[in-house]
């Protein structure tokens, strides 16, 4: 079902289909994870990634809860947006040899894909209270808080050193 299909004719059809996205997302990051975990040199970027896998395993349950709230069955559907994301990290860290440079290239890629869960946590957050559906907005809102603390934990991590000793 493509976004702008005849399949998506109300608002909640697009509140699901938006759900549907974001699980994809969140299971194929959840597959990504440990690549970039092993990638990592620094190591708190790496006890980062490790911590955000973990939250990722709880973000999909809340998505699975927030199906049933719904009425709805778990399904995925495809997310070009977020497997362009993660193509272009696998592609960019295989060219990358110098472990500061790699390093900071992870955290962009990380960055890249908190931003895009951000930006759909906080629509579905939205639409989720709109049809009145505040028991779905709360698990929802939590799994943004989170995106937002660990792109704030990545932003630190590159402004504080890993920038920096890439540049070196």
């Amino acid at each position: 079902m493509g976004l702008f299909t005849k399949d998506i004719e109300t608002m909640n059809d697009l509140f699901v289909h938006q759900l549907k996205d974001i699980y994809y997302a969140e299971k194929r990051i959840l597959k990504a994870l440990p690549d970039m975990i092993e990638k990592a040199t620094n190591p708190e970027l790496k006890q980062g990634f490790q911590t955000h896998l973990r939250e990722t395993e709880g973000q999909i349950q809340r998505l699975e809860q927030v199906f049933r709230q719904h009425g709805v069955e778990p399904e995925a559907v495809k997310c070009p947006a977020i497997d362009g994301i993660i193509d272009e990290t696998d592609d960019i860290a295989g060219d990358v040899d110098d472990k500061q440079v790699l390093d900071a290239a992870l955290v962009a890629a990380g960055q890249a894909v908190e931003h895009y869960e951000i930006s759909r946590y906080g629509t579905l957050v939205t639409w989720a209270k709109l049809l009145g559906r505040d028991d779905c907005a709360a698990l929802l809102h939590q799994n943004l808080e989170e995106e937002k603390a660990t792109d704030e934990k990545l932003t630190m991590l590159a402004k504080s050193h890993i920038n920096a000793m890439a540049a070196e």
